[in-house]
């Protein structure tokens, strides 16, 4: 992988060593066991060099430009082969992009082009959809302090991948993992005997990590914040009931409103005086942003 592309991979907080696992990973699956394109090495002759323009083919918001130029930078490898690709990104990750925009331009072995083509093509479409998804829920929420945050609700093994998207499309990353939060939800509350019993246990047992609690009536987040807890998730409310816990907590907890939230509705619940709505459709529902790698004819 070209130094370029690992600076900014790593600008975007992502793990180049991760990411080349992933796209080796991909290849693997696109190629079989000996990353062979078959059709390729059989129509196109060793020799050909071409130029192809990867271009969006819908209006959006582009993310994963440099996963993309990771996947052009490592076909040779994974193919055996002894040349390289070259890519130039003409557009950059959270930047709306209109249909026809060229975002990147890749030339080199017509073979390897194709070869990488779709793979690259899976994994910076499937970003900028998440990007664009988010940007709408970035767009609805404007005027209001309310951020839309991203869930656990991922693609298993692409979860850094769509979390960064929901960076570049304009929202906020919760948490990672189970490792990095905890988050008492209702069937820790039930196990636990109730809201501050469960906070205080997970106080005890890891006092260094942020915790965050689960409730669904006004009188819990009291009692919650009551037993220590600065940050609640309003299971569920309505924007009637939004506006009771804001005023019964006051700054004393960060507020955050979930639960089958839509588009249509953002900015009212926005307009509650919540900190941040979470949406797990960024992740788990958004469609594709159409991008296509067109090879130039001379």
């Amino acid at each position: 992988m070209r130094e370029s592309t690992e600076q900014a991979l790593r600008a975007a907080s992502l793990d180049p060593v991760w990411v080349q696992r992933v796209i080796v990973d991909a290849f693997a699956e696109d190629l079989g066991p000996d990353f062979l394109d078959v059709t390729s090495v059989a129509t196109i002759p060793d020799a050909q060099n071409d130029t192809a323009d990867l271009v969006a083919r819908a209006d959006g918001v582009v993310a994963g430009l440099a996963v993309a130029a990771a996947v052009f930078d490592l076909v040779g490898e994974v193919t055996g082969s002894d040349r390289t690709v070259e890519v130039s990104l003409v557009a950059h990750d959270g930047q709306r992009v209109a249909r026809g925009d060229v975002l990147a331009t890749v030339t080199g072995p017509t073979r390897l082009l194709l070869t990488a083509e779709r793979t690259a093509l899976n994994l910076l479409c499937r970003m900028s959809g998440v990007a664009t998804h988010t940007r709408a829920w970035a767009d609805a929420l404007a005027g209001t302090k309310a951020m839309v945050l991203d869930t656990r609700k991922t693609t298993p093994g692409l979860r850094a991948l769509e979390k960064y998207a929901v960076r570049a499309g304009g929202g906020t990353n919760k948490r990672m993992g189970l490792h990095d939060v905890a988050m008492i939800k209702d069937n820790h509350k039930v196990a636990a005997g109730g809201v501050g019993a469960a906070y205080r246990r997970v106080r005890e047992a890891f006092p260094d990590v942020p915790v965050q609690v689960e409730v669904d009536t006004i009188a819990e987040a009291v009692e919650a914040v009551e037993a220590g807890a600065g940050f609640l998730l309003l299971d569920n409310m309505t924007p009637a009931q939004l506006r009771e816990v804001v005023a019964a907590v006051g700054d004393r907890a960060e507020l955050e409103a979930t639960g089958g939230l839509t588009l249509p509705v953002a900015a009212e619940y926005g307009a509650t005086g919540v900190d941040f709505i979470s949406v797990g459709a960024l992740t788990h529902s958004s469609p594709i942003l159409d991008i296509a790698l067109d090879l130039r004819e001379e």
